[in-house]
């Protein structure tokens, strides 16, 4: 590990335990603790834990984390930290491993002593991962000997015993998610991994293993390059400007600095926050404190350095045009805020993150010339292209097309002026736009046909997105605006659905609009606007009987339930097959339908994927559909 020395040497002990609350609103009401019952909450429990082992790793006296994911249902977390508190509170008259799983904000993380930076759920984290556990088990290893003690349903089971001698410090988590609270208990591999990654990267020199016993897989996570490394990850499909990342760290007031920065030759900026290992997906101040600093270097490097005039300026958007980056802060009292309370709110960040950052990346343009006119050209080209794209609206508003006063004439509009009860139907083609229109419900359904495949976003800077009559009726409808403009709060529909045949030209135009909503309206993604429709693949006939069928595997169990014979089996290779009042039953009455809300998991792996499957680099495209094509559930060629 790097020396992340920023946590107070104190003791750790039980006297450094303060007990706040029990554990039965826990139960009674999980959402409030841990976001949601569904697979998303359930992975959380895994977070939790190992979110208390990467404190310690913070603290300097953790450096492996493993997760192991065993038959049956139960997972376990071990690291080689301190080990919990065994030793009896002198206030509860209990071990401090007992004090922590079973009562709610209870641990070392609230009065700074035994720990000065932490992430997790700030100390509700590991009692809320015995609450919702059927069972959960804990061996703490500490002063030569490991220690056990078992809770069942958020409540102590047996009393902390000695069960042999060890040879580390560290603590082992076993537990078993309550069925009868999650909608799941089936933990997903990739998702798990994913996150674990993730966390590597942003701990240097940590070393963080999983093992799936039910798959046989078997992982190992160690990036002794940090946020450099995780720079290079993500930029791997990509075409870099320059070889090695740009590294900056610093520490000012307790807070630390850690940034990578890499440049690539495409138009959108990836630029990624976390404060103190948590995924900051709204930003903050140490995002704006970057921000600041990157535009201002930029500026002051050109005019300097006479490449273009001092009359001349660059703004944000033409400086991070391209930008790969990774700002990471470790802040001793977060305060975190926005619509998913993942939004970094302290004031003092903001200074510090940009008094570093323009000290840092000074330092770096002056000693790297190279590297700073490559980056100050591409900026400068953004802006010519910027002042083209300004042009090209300018040009597009005369004729009416960006206004809301003159939305496209294939819009299908809807009589409801409430967005929150709006919705607008994206669809691929004039025929299954004429089905959808003569289907919907006008009070609060909308129809965009769209024709033809729209154009690839990942490949076009935005004067050319600009020119292309389909985005310009996407812009219009949706009433965002985009770029420098978007506003989500203009938006005229809070539920945007895309409805596109089930083929592979329908897979390719949603991916395509996909590709679009990622680059330049991320926002209505991470509202929870954006879904896609599910029409069935099959129509299912049996005399007077009909039944629809969505996958492969429901036509297989239909047809059982109706029987082999006299039936007529139909295949929808396009939405246009079926009457109005069928697409109206099964794709868009909201009593009945069957939608996907697209959501944001990972945004570095959505990034990583619309690369993958839209960008220029060939080889990468061609390995993923091999390495998927198994996946692959109905396709028609």
């Amino acid at each position: 590990m790097k020396d992340n020395k920023i946590l107070l040497e104190s003791t750790y002990d039980s006297d450094k335990i303060q007990v706040l609350e029990g554990l039965e609103s826990v139960r009674k009401n999980p959402g409030m603790y841990i976001g949601s019952t569904d697979i998303r909450g359930l992975h959380h429990l895994i977070y939790e834990v190992v979110d208390n082992s990467i404190d310690e790793a913070l603290a300097g006296y953790c450096t492996n984390v493993k997760i192991t994911l065993h038959k049956n249902g139960p997972v376990s977390i071990a690291d080689n930290g301190r080990g919990i508190p065994i030793d009896i509170h002198e206030k509860y008259k209990k071990p401090g491993v007992e004090l922590v799983l079973t009562t709610l904000y209870s641990g070392g993380k609230f009065d700074g002593q035994a720990y000065k930076v932490s992430g997790g759920l700030h100390g509700v984290g590991v009692s809320c991962v015995n609450a919702l556990s059927k069972w959960l088990e804990v061996k703490v290893r500490r002063n030569g000997k490991e220690h056990h003690q078992r809770y069942e349903y958020g409540k102590t089971a047996t009393v902390l015993k000695v069960i042999g001698k060890a040879k580390d410090t560290g603590t082992t988590v076993t537990f078993l998610p309550d069925k009868d609270i999650f909608e799941t208990t089936e933990f997903d591999y990739e998702t798990i991994i994913t996150r674990l990654r993730e966390m590597a990267f942003l701990n240097a020199g940590l070393q963080i293993e999983i093992i799936d016993e039910r798959i046989g897989k078997h992982e190992v996570f160690r990036y002794d390059g940090g946020v450099s490394e995780f720079v290079l990850h993500i930029n791997k499909n990509k075409t870099s400007l320059h070889r090695k990342p740009i590294y900056i760290q610093g520490e000012k007031d307790s807070v630390q600095v850690e940034i990578a920065i890499q440049y690539t030759d495409g138009y959108t900026e990836n630029i990624f926050t976390f404060a103190n290992n948590i995924n900051t997906i709204e930003g903050g101040t140490h995002l704006v404190g970057f921000k600041g600093a990157l535009t201002r270097v930029l500026n002051d490097y050109g005019r300097k350095n006479k490449l273009f005039d001092e009359s001349f300026g660059l703004t944000g958007e033409d400086s991070r045009e391209g930008i790969t980056a990774i700002i990471s802060v470790k802040v001793r009292k977060p305060q975190f805020e926005g619509q998913t309370k993942s939004k970094l709110g302290n004031s003092e960040v903001k200074g510090i993150v940009e008094s570093i950052s323009y000290e840092k990346l000074s330092e770096f343009f002056e000693e790297n010339p190279p590297v700073a006119h490559v980056i100050v050209d591409k900026a400068v080209l953004s802006s010519k292209a910027r002042e083209a794209a300004r042009k090209a609206r300018e040009l597009t508003r005369r004729k009416g097309l960006l206004e809301s006063s003159a939305l496209p004439g294939k819009l299908s509009d809807c009589s409801s002026r409430d967005p929150s009860q709006s919705e607008i139907y994206l669809v691929e083609g004039d025929s299954a736009g004429g089905s959808a229109k003569q289907a919907r419900d006008k009070e609060f359904q909308a129809i965009l046909p769209l024709r033809g495949k729209i154009l690839n976003v990942e490949k076009a800077r935005m004067d050319k997105i600009l020119k292309s009559e389909e985005i310009l009726h996407l812009i219009t409808a949706i009433g965002t605006g985009i770029a420098e403009e978007f506003n989500i709060e203009n938006a005229r529909y809070h539920r945007i659905i895309l409805m596109t045949d089930a083929d592979v030209d329908g897979e390719h135009i949603r991916t395509l609009l996909l590709t679009f909503f990622f680059r330049y309206m991320r926002p209505l993604i991470e509202r929870g606007y954006l879904y896609i429709a599910r029409p069935p693949l099959y129509k299912i006939t049996k005399g007077k009987t009909i039944e629809y069928a969505y996958t492969e595997q429901e036509r297989m169990l239909k047809l059982k339930q109706l029987g082999e014979t006299g039936l007529n089996i139909q295949r929808y290779k396009g939405l246009g097959e079926m009457n109005p009042q069928q697409l109206w039953e099964t794709t868009m009455d909201p009593e009945s339908r069957m939608m996907m809300q697209v959501t944001i998991e990972n945004a570095v792996e959505a990034d990583e994927l619309f690369t993958v499957l839209m960008g220029e680099a060939v080889e990468p495209r061609k390995n993923f559909i091999e390495t998927h094509a198994k996946d692959v559930k109905n396709l028609d060629i």
